[in-house]
């Protein structure tokens, strides 16, 4: 049924929305992600390309600084390790930078497709007006929802680390090993799991970054597993595309080209050639990841809080809303119209009314 002042919800309006204005299954938020992208490619790509080459520039600039010496020398057994090392050192870095990426440009999408949901038009370099507000906190957000999560893993194998330097005996090592990876992994995906829809709230309900972590806890509570389950199956979606798929024909470049050459030259060739497969690939896959994060935070509003009645019940339509938003473009106007829909701070209490005074009618 049609609901009142324009917002409809029938089939027909979720086909040109994109993105359903109701509670959303799995394979609809998956599918939401990817109609964003499609929908409004030149500023989902756009973001996603400036995010993705600041961390590859920045990988393959610590990896010539770290293997680039030591491939040129003899192949020997310790440099062999310390060399292994080096990649194992780069591939978590790599992994870390590219997840604090999703989670900034799930920052700077949300706005895209929270428009997107409610029907409202996406004028030029709107999600960078919508997101300039909150930069600093939105860079906060995401370096502390990565920083607790890594914490969490690193805290629990912290005495096998130690017992190993301190010569201590094997099996003490080896018990330290055994649990206590298993439980930094499972505390690390815990709580990003639990954290990481703050990245949408600080930008969309102009949160603080304290603020935002507790109402990521707040829309957690009672599906943990299904944020999980999305979050899996976006993530496999990423490894596919991002590791293999779109990287095979950079590979072919670099075995051609570089496959048979020695050299500082040959080094360098094949690095860039690697280092442009690798932001092209991520320029695609980040914007999926990181609006199947934007699509989670609006899911949960909508399931725990009913955040598409409330809007029904408001009585403001997307043309409502959208003059509302034009009234103004200085001071306090971010409050005003979009951001205002998602804002969620308590009721204020109604100002007493003066009680009159009775007329005098004599004794």
């Amino acid at each position: 049924m049609p609901g009142p002042d324009g917002w409809d919800d029938d089939d027909a309006t979720d086909v040109v929305r994109g993105v359903p204005f109701r509670p959303m299954s799995i394979s609809e938020m998956l599918d939401g992600a990817i109609a964003g992208i499609r929908r409004r490619p030149r500023t989902t790509l756009g973001l996603s390309v400036a995010v993705s080459t600041v961390i590859q520039v920045t990988s393959s600039i610590a990896a010539f600084f770290f293997i680039g010496d030591e491939s040129q020398d003899e192949i020997t057994p310790d440099v062999l390790l310390e060399s292994l090392g080096a990649q194992l050192t780069l591939t978590l870095l790599g992994l870390v930078l590219s997840a604090l990426g999703i989670l900034l440009l799930s920052g700077l999408v949300a706005p895209i497709l929270g428009r997107e949901l409610v029907g409202l038009p996406i004028a030029p370099r709107q999600a960078w007006r919508d997101a300039r507000p909150r930069l600093g906190r939105l860079a906060a957000t995401a370096v502390a929802v990565m920083g607790i999560s890594l914490a969490a893993l690193i805290l629990p194998i912290v005495p096998f680390f130690l017992l190993i330097a301190t010569d201590a005996r094997p099996a003490l090592g080896v018990v330290a090993g055994i649990f206590g990876f298993p439980i930094g992994i499972g505390l690390m995906v815990w709580l990003y799991i639990l954290f990481v829809q703050a990245v949408p709230a600080v930008v969309l309900e102009r949160q603080t970054v304290g603020g935002a972590l507790r109402r990521a806890t707040t829309l957690s509570k009672g599906r943990w597993f299904r944020t999980c389950g999305t979050l899996l199956l976006a993530m496999l979606v990423t490894v596919f595309m991002g590791f293999f798929a779109l990287r095979i024909p950079f590979l072919f470049a670099q075995l051609i080209f570089f496959g048979d050459e020695s050299g500082s030259g040959s080094t360098m060739g094949a690095l860039a050639v690697d280092t442009v497969g690798r932001i092209v690939s991520w320029s695609v896959v980040m914007p999926f990841d990181a609006g199947v994060i934007a699509l989670l935070y609006m899911d949960r509003r909508m399931r725990r809080e009913g955040f598409d009645l409330d809007l029904r019940t408001r009585g403001r339509s997307a043309a409502a809303v959208a003059a509302g938003e034009n009234s103004g473009d200085t001071g306090d106007s971010e409050d005003e119209g979009f951001i205002t829909l998602w804002r969620t701070e308590p009721a204020r209490p109604r100002p007493a009314q003066p009680v009159r005074a009775q007329p005098w009618t004599g004794a």
